[in-house]
């Protein structure tokens, strides 16, 4: 084998040896976040999510049928009373982001918001 060809395979599997420790945690689920809907509110008020991170959004409603919607994040869906609702969230940018409740649930609907914060995500 020649240098070139040496240092060519040391290259490669210096590249090959990266890519496998950049996807090795890949594998693992993603970060489920418990979220509760009651009038007028939601429990967390605001969440903290980590820009690129896939989530998921478990929302339940523990009264009467709420919505959940923000263009920004894709989220968009109604939360029947006592049927937990999932939503896939992977933020593209940092800043903060209003989730409202889009579904009619009283006097008071106008005021039920939930914030979602999103950093930066830690430098690798």
């Amino acid at each position: 084998m020649t240098r070139w060809a040496r240092i060519a395979t040391v290259a490669l599997l210096v590249l090959l040896a990266g890519a496998a420790k950049s996807t090795a945690g890949s594998d693992a689920p993603p970060r489920v976040v418990a979220i509760a809907a009651k009038r007028f509110e939601f429990v967390p008020a605001t969440v903290t999510l980590r820009r690129g991170e896939p989530v998921v959004l478990r929302v339940t409603s523990e009264d009467v049928t709420h919505g959940f919607f923000s263009r920004l994040l894709r989220v968009d869906g109604d939360l029947p009373a006592g049927q937990p609702q999932e939503f896939a969230v992977t933020p593209a940018e940092a800043g903060t982001f209003t989730i409202i409740c889009h579904h009619f649930c009283g006097a008071q609907h106008g005021a039920m918001k939930l914030t979602v914060v999103v950093e930066e995500s830690a430098a690798k």
